[in-house]
């Protein structure tokens, strides 16, 4: 048996966690948009063509901020293309998921869908083929109330109260070879610097996102960092960060402590971000929008490559549909522990992505929807979670992992309501074989009422929900929780994630 041992003191805190952090991605790729949240010929449709199945899922989940449209998709969108009547619109290639974007779904329509679950629209303007005039049309278009031609037109189609889109992605991934328009981190800062400043004569309240790496394996990972917040510092509020794991062959032991990387990643940029501050001797603190992470087998996917026939890209083709496993929910799980313990920093995420693209929601065209494995993790947690994070100290056992050197066996995060006294603390066991004993010390919570305990597991790590069999894995109350005087203990099965609530 693994022993780990947690220390919990309210009085020692990381910081308060911004809803936002808890946030998705729907980007136009896929069946994410088109079968995924819009489907007007299915029978659980509404009066606007939205899945209403859908809807009631994503409610669920407890999404706060949705990012859109994308991604390497806004990098060559024309976003008025999107609004007006559906007749006029045009249909246009997609180069970034060699696809045909029929322009059904746009601006106006993301908006109305909103409402419907009860999220926050953050909102990416095109930085790879076009630049400052368009950021500032659909600045115009979507949050000036009336009286100038763009935000009128908006009027005319149907929507007379603005937008009012606060958060303002600044391009995406324009480090990467892949995306259109790629560029030079010092030709990316000037253009970010432009239009940051150009949107702020509109509203200087706007909450703007510079792009940073898209991966902390790119060459140019932290120089990239350091030369775009040299030019972007004033006009900004955060860098973004992107991450996405799967395991190497059979190395699950390494795929299990993918937040090890994640803790480094985030580490590594607050610390680039910190060093700019200080160069500039300034007060002002970027923060992290880690608005695209989640598992996602890259390596299984080649179906963009072959359709090379431009006359016969298709309409939301079945790509980048991932089936996950328990054993992607546990790391999944741990992913959403690293960005809590980071909370002082990370305050805004986007799990990408939302619907059948590497997601936590699937859907078949005129047939049901289900959650996947990993939807369990991110509900609980968004549900769960309390105000604040807190330092903790973890004392666990460890293992020595192929890719991320010696790492501990039992991860955790702790939060907690400084009003009400509850506690929750979210763990994962990484072990393939062995439960693990996780002892608190709750002496500094006070007299401990109530305990419950959540955990995903199961004697097939790879064991998952489909079409075929849509409730497979589901989270299992743990009736392991014992509470002494100044101590609860719960048992973590082998490649678990538990939830324990503590009031």
């Amino acid at each position: 048996m693994i022993r780990a041992h947690l220390t919990i003191d309210p009085h020692f805190e990381v910081g308060p966690i911004n809803r936002r952090l808890f946030g998705s991605f729907v980007e136009h790729l896929g069946r994410c948009v088109y079968d995924g949240i819009y489907e007007p010929g299915h029978e659980h449709a509404d009066a606007d063509g939205f899945r209403t199945d859908v809807i009631e899922l994503v409610r669920e989940l407890g999404v706060s901020t949705i990012r859109y449209p994308g991604g390497n998709f806004v990098s060559g969108y024309r976003w008025e293309d999107g609004v007006g009547p559906r007749e006029d619109r045009p249909r246009r290639l997609d180069l970034a998921w060699h696809s045909t974007e029929t322009n059904e779904i746009g601006l106006d329509e993301f908006a109305t869908w909103l409402t419907k679950v009860d999220s926050e629209l953050m909102y990416a303007v095109n930085l790879g083929t076009r630049g400052v005039l368009e950021a500032l049309d659909v600045l115009e278009y979507a949050n000036i109330r009336s009286g100038t031609e763009l935000s009128d037109q908006r009027v005319a189609n149907g929507h007379p109260e603005p937008h009012g889109i606060r958060m303002w992605c600044l391009g995406n991934e324009m480090d990467g070879p892949w995306q259109l328009g790629h560029s030079t981190a010092q030709e990316y800062a000037q253009l970010a610097s432009k239009t940051a400043r150009a949107m702020r004569q509109i509203d200087p309240d706007l909450e703007l996102v510079v792009c940073g790496s898209s991966s902390a394996q790119m060459p140019t990972f932290g120089e990239w960092e350091r030369v775009v917040l040299e030019e972007t510092y004033d006009n900004v509020d955060f860098i973004s960060c992107h991450a996405y794991y799967e395991p190497k062959g059979d190395d699950y032991g390494s795929f299990l402590a993918s937040a090890v990387n994640m803790d480094r990643f985030i580490d590594a940029v607050v610390a680039t971000a910190d060093h700019v501050k200080a160069m500039r001797n300034t007060d002002k603190t970027i923060d992290i929008s880690f608005d695209e992470w989640n598992v996602w087998y890259q390596s299984r996917y080649d179906q963009v490559d072959k359709i090379t026939d431009v006359d016969a890209w298709p309409v939301a083709p079945r790509i980048l549909e991932d089936s996950y496993s328990v054993l992607d929910a546990v790391v999944f799980g741990n992913l959403m522990i690293s960005l809590i313990r980071h909370a002082d920093r990370v305050t805004s995420a986007s799990l990408a992505q939302l619907v059948n693209v590497i997601a936590p929601i699937m859907t078949e065209p005129g047939g049901p929807a289900w959650r996947q494995t990993t939807f369990f993790p991110f509900s609980l947690t968004s549900r769960l979670a309390r105000p604040v994070a807190l330092e903790l100290k973890l004392d666990s056992p460890t293992y020595v992992t192929e890719r991320y050197g010696e790492v501990s066996l039992v991860d955790a995060v702790a939060t907690h309501d400084h009003e009400s006294g509850g506690t929750t603390v979210f763990a994962v066991n990484r072990s393939l074989t062995d439960a693990a004993t996780l002892t608190i010390d709750s002496r500094a919570l006070g007299a401990v009422t109530t305990v419950s305990a959540t955990s995903i597991f199961d004697d097939d790590i790879h064991a998952a929900n489909t079409l075929e069999h849509p409730d497979r894995v589901a989270p299992k109350e743990n009736d392991s929780v014992d509470v002494s005087e100044g101590a609860v203990s719960v048992t973590l099965p082998p490649c678990s994630w538990t939830v324990l609530t503590i009031d």
